[in-house]
C-alpha cells in the first residue's frame, strides 16, 4: 500500500475544455462541442481553491484500509465564534455544520453520472392529449382527458346539482349561470354572444343586492341569474357583447364585477391573450396551456425539461451537458427506440425528480380558478413578467430551481435525495371551487384533503418506483408550503424531510395554531395523520416565503442602511386582533401572542382609545397599514416576527430591509434556524416575557447591535429566490432581447440564495445523518470528496 498526497482543484479555472464530444441522436451522428456550463445569469458558485487532500490508497481509487484513515480535525481547522458560530459563505452556520462545509463542501468536486435518456412509448401517442412520460410509457393527460392513451373526456361540472330553490346549485367557487367548459369546469359567456370566450366567472353571472351596511360589498344572489350580461343595449350594464375599444371611451357600460379571472387572458375586457403561468414556461420546449405544459415532441416532464431519445441532443438542457452518450451496438438491428446513457459530470449532492402524475401538480395550475393563486408571476399585456406577491410562490420557485439545477440527475440509482412535487398551495387554495374538488368526505377540511394528496403521491411512487422502499423514504423530500405546514403529512412519508415556513416542534403548542377551521388538523384521525409533531428538527427545514421582488428597495439598498439612521428601537405592523378596527375576531388568531404585545406596548389606540401600557415614541406596533412598510422596517433597529394563522413573512420582511428580527413564538423554527446559527443575528424572546420585551432589547450594547446588523447584511440575500428569478430573466431575455429592470438588480447580487442555500443543507445532511452513515458504508458511490470527509458517517 502507498500514501498518495494529491492536489483537487476546480478545473474550470484551470483551463477550457477543448474537446468535442460524440454524440448520436437516432438517426444522425452529430459532433457537439463542449458548451460553457453556466452565463451570465447563473448564481451558482464555482469553487476557486485548491486544496491538497491525503489519501491512503491500495491500488483502488478513495478505497480506504484498516484504521489509516485520515482524520478531518475541523474544530481546530474552523474554531467556532463567541457565539458558537463558524461562518462559511459568508452566512454564520451552527458550529459543526459551518465546519464540515468549510472543510469539505467548499473542496467538493464533480463525479461522472450517467444519465438514462429514455425511449419508452405511450399509448396512441397519448392521442395528442396529453405528454407522454417516456421513462415510465404513461400519459399525462391535460385537464377534461383522462385513460391510458388519454382518450376519454371527463365532463367536469361547473355546478352542483340543482334544486327548486338554488336551480344553479349551492355556492361554489366555479358556479355557472352562462355557459360552462367541462373540460376545465369554467363558466364563459359561450356561443351565440359576440365574445363567446369571455369569462364570466362568480358573481359576473348573477345578480347582486345591495349592502346592509355602507361601505359593505354587494351579496350576489346565486338563484338569480344575470341575463343583463348578454344584453347589446349600451344602457345597461352588459359584459359578453361589449366592445373593448367603446368599453374603454365609456361609450357603454359595463358590469364592473365581471373580469378577468382566469389565466392566460388580460385587458379590462379579457381581450388579450397573453403568456399563461408554468412551471420554468416549459423550458423552451412546449406550449404552456392555462398552467400545463403540452411539450414538444421528444420532450416531457412538468415542465418539458427532461429529452427523450428522440430529442435533439444540441437542445438538451445545461445540467445534461456537455455530456458522452453510450449507444448500444445493436441499436440499429432492433428497429426500436433504446434508452441512452448519457455520461454528465456533476456535483453531488444529486436530486431525482419524480414526475408525478400532473394531478399533483399540473393540472392543479390548469384548472385553477383565480390566475394570482399558488403562482409567483403571471404577465402583462406585453408578455413582460408581473411579480406576484403570493406568500405560498416560494413552492414554485424552489420547484423551479431543482429542475433546472446542476445538482438534478434522472439517475435514481445515483441519486442521494428524491424530490416528491406536489403542490398544496394549488391544492388548499383549489379545495371546493368545483364540484370535483369537493370537500365533503373531508368534514370541509381544506387540510384533511391537502393530507390525501400527498398520501396518493405516496402510493403512486411506492408502485412505480423501487427508491422509496429502500430506505423508507428517509433520503426523500417534500414541500409544504400553507400556513402549518406538515402539521398535516399523512403518517407514511413522515420519515422523510418535510420543507415547510412553520417550524412548530409542537413542544408548546401542541394543537393546531390556525384561526381558521377549514386549516385545522386536530380533527383528522390518527389513522391517517399518525402522532408525528409539525417538525422535527434533526430532519426537516424551514425555508423563507416568497416575497414580491421590490426594485426599489435593492437600488437603495435598504438592507445595507447603517444603526445611526435606524431610529425607531422596536418595530411591529400587522393584524393585533379582535381589540382593533378591522383585527381578526378570533382570540386564537396568533396564539394571542400580537394581542399581548398591543396590550404592552400598542402605539395605535385600540377601539376602546387605549395604548399599550408601555407605549413609547421609539416603539412601533401598529395594525394601521403602513404606506411605506419596507422604508419603516429599514429605519428600525428591532423588528418583530411573531405567527399569524400558522407562519407570516415577518421574519423575510425583517431581513431582507436589514431589521434585526426579534422572534416570539416558543417551540417554533424559523427559516434555517436549525442550521444557521441565530444567536448571530437575531434575538428570541419567550412569550411569557413579553411585558420584558424592551427592557431585554435596551440591554443590548452599541458593539452587539452592530454585529447583529452586520451578520443580518451578509445573510440576507439567503431569504431570496434570486435562482428562479433569474431563470426567468434568462427566459424573457431569450424571448425578447432585453433585461428588464427588475432582473438588472438581481442580476448584481451574488451572495448565496435560498436555493444555494438548501442545497448547502443537503450536502451536509447527506453525509452527517447517522442513518445516511449505515448507507454510504455499503455503498461504492463517487461523493467527490477527500476521504476524511466521510469518516463522519461510517
Amino acid at each position: 500500500m502507498i500514501t498518495i498526497s494529491k492536489w483537487r482543484c476546480s478545473w474550470s479555472l484551470m483551463a477550457t475544455i477543448a474537446s468535442i464530444v460524440a454524440l448520436v441522436s437516432i438517426v444522425h451522428l452529430f459532433l457537439f462541442p463542449v458548451l460553457p456550463s453556466l452565463d451570465s445569469f447563473s448564481v451558482r458558485p464555482v469553487q476557486n481553491s485548491c486544496v491538497p487532500i491525503n489519501e491512503s490508497l491500495d491500488g483502488r481509487t478513495g478505497h480506504v484500509q484498516g484504521n489509516s484513515r485520515p482524520v478531518l480535525d475541523l474544530e481546530h481547522r474552523f474554531p467556532a465564534d463567541l457565539h458558537r458560530a463558524v461562518v462559511y459563505r459568508n452566512a454564520p452556520w451552527k458550529a459543526e455544520i459551518g465546519q464540515w462545509l468549510s472543510g469539505c463542501d467548499a473542496v467538493a468536486k464533480e463525479v461522472s453520472v450517467v444519465e438514462t435518456i429514455s425511449g419508452s412509448s405511450c399509448k396512441n401517442d397519448c392521442s395528442g392529449q396529453g405528454v407522454c412520460n417516456y421513462e415510465l410509457g404513461q400519459c399525462r393527460c391535460f385537464h377534461g382527458f383522462s385513460g391510458e392513451g388519454c382518450s376519454e373526456r371527463l365532463n367536469l361540472e361547473c355546478n352542483y346539482p340543482k334544486s327548486p330553490e338554488l336551480p344553479y346549485g349551492r355556492w361554489v367557487v366555479s358556479i355557472c349561470s352562462a355557459h360552462c367548459d367541462p373540460m376545465r369546469a369554467m363558466c364563459f359567456c359561450g356561443e351565440g354572444t359576440k365574445y363567446p370566450n369571455r369569462p364570466t366567472a362568480e358573481a359576473c353571472g348573477f345578480q347582486l343586492s345591495l349592502p346592509s351596511q355602507p361601505g359593505a360589498p354587494k351579496l350576489a344572489e346565486w338563484a338569480k341569474p344575470d341575463l343583463d350580461i348578454f344584453t347589446t343595449n349600451r344602457s345597461k350594464l352588459g359584459w359578453c357583447n361589449v366592445d373593448p375599444a367603446e368599453g374603454y371611451a365609456n361609450k357603454v357600460k359595463f358590469k364592473e364585477e365581471c373580469d378577468c379571472k382566469y389565466d392566460c387572458l388580460s385587458g379590462r375586457f379579457c381581450e388579450v391573450p397573453v403568456q399563461c403561468s408554468c412551471i420554468n414556461q416549459c423550458s423552451g420546449h412546449g406550449h404552456c396551456r392555462g398552467g400545463f405544459c403540452q411539450c414538444a415532441n421528444g420532450w416531457y416532464g412538468t415542465d418539458c425539461s427532461i429529452p427523450s431519445v428522440t430529442s435533439s441532443v444540441r437542445e438538451w438542457p445545461r445540467w445534461l451537458r456537455p455530456a458522452q452518450l453510450d449507444v448500444p451496438d445493436n441499436a440499429h438491428l432492433t428497429g426500436k427506440l433504446v434508452d441512452l446513457n448519457a455520461v454528465v459530470k456533476k456535483k453531488r449532492p444529486l436530486i431525482y425528480v419524480y414526475d408525478l402524475p400532473p394531478k399533483f401538480n399540473s393540472l392543479l395550475l390548469e384548472g385553477r380558478h383565480f390566475k394570482f393563486e399558488c403562482v409567483n408571476r403571471l404577465y402583462n399585456d406585453n408578455n413582460a413578467t408581473m411579480w406576484t406577491d403570493q406568500l405560498y410562490g416560494a413552492q414554485m420557485a424552489l420547484y423551479e430551481s431543482i429542475l433546472a439545477s446542476p445538482h438534478r440527475t434522472l439517475n435514481g440509482e445515483e441519486a442521494d435525495f428524491f424530490f416528491a412535487p406536489v403542490l398544496d398551495s394549488c391544492i388548499i387554495t383549489r379545495a371546493d371551487d368545483a364540484p370535483h374538488l369537493s370537500m365533503e368526505q373531508h368534514m370541509g377540511l381544506r387540510s384533511s384533503l391537502t393530507l390525501e394528496f400527498y398520501r396518493k403521491a405516496y402510493d403512486h411512487i411506492v408502485e412505480h418506483y423501487p427508491y422509496w422502499n429502500r430506505s423508507s423514504g428517509r433520503d426523500h423530500i417534500w414541500s409544504f408550503s400553507w400556513d402549518e405546514g406538515a402539521c398535516y403529512a399523512p403518517k407514511e412519508i413522515w420519515n422523510s424531510m418535510m420543507l415547510v415556513h412553520w417550524g412548530n416542534t409542537n413542544s408548546k403548542h401542541k394543537h393546531s395554531t390556525t384561526a381558521y377551521w377549514a386549516d385545522n388538523w386536530d380533527k383528522i384521525s390518527s389513522d391517517r395523520r399518525g402522532k408525528h409533531p409539525c417538525f422535527d428538527p434533526d430532519k426537516d427545514l424551514v425555508l423563507p416565503a416568497w416575497k414580491l421582488p421590490d426594485v426599489n428597495a435593492l437600488s437603495t439598498k435598504l438592507w445595507a442602511r447603517p444603526l445611526e439612521k435606524r431610529k425607531t428601537l422596536f418595530y411591529f405592523n400587522g393584524n393585533l386582533g379582535p381589540a382593533y378596527l378591522n383585527g381578526r375576531p378570533e382570540a386564537s388568531y396568533s396564539m394571542g401572542i400580537r394581542q399581548k404585545l398591543a396590550e404592552e406596548f400598542g402605539s395605535t389606540p385600540d377601539k376602546a382609545g387605549n395604548l399599550g401600557k408601555q407605549h413609547a415614541e421609539n416603539v412601533i406596533v401598529s395594525p394601521l397599514r403602513s404606506e411605506s412598510y419596507h422604508e419603516d422596517l429599514a429605519s428600525s433597529v428591532f423588528c418583530g416576527v411573531m405567527p399569524g394563522d400558522g407562519w407570516s413573512g415577518r421574519m423575510e420582511d425583517s431581513i431582507l430591509q436589514g431589521c434585526i428580527p426579534v422572534v416570539i413564538q416558543d417551540g417554533i423554527y424559523l427559516p434555517y434556524e436549525n442550521v444557521l446559527n441565530y444567536e448571530s443575528f437575531a434575538v428570541r424572546i419567550l412569550e411569557d416575557e413579553i411585558p420584558n420585551l424592551i427592557k431585554i432589547l435596551q440591554g443590548f450594547n452599541g458593539t452587539e447591535i452592530e454585529n447583529k446588523l452586520t451578520s443580518v447584511q451578509k445573510i440576507w440575500q439567503r431569504f431570496l429566490y434570486r435562482d428562479s428569478m433569474l431563470l426567468e430573466a434568462e427566459r424573457q431575455k431569450t424571448a425578447f432581447g432585453y433585461v428588464e429592470d427588475w432582473a438588472v438588480e438581481f442580476l448584481r447580487l451574488t451572495e448565496d440564495d435560498v436555493f444555494a442555500t438548501f442545497v448547502q443543507v443537503l450536502h451536509y445532511k447527506l453525509h452527517n445523518d447517522p442513518w445516511r452513515g449505515q448507507q454510504l458504508g455499503s455503498q461504492k458511490k463517487d461523493f467527490g470528496l477527500p476521504q476524511e470527509c466521510l469518516t463522519r458517517t461510517s
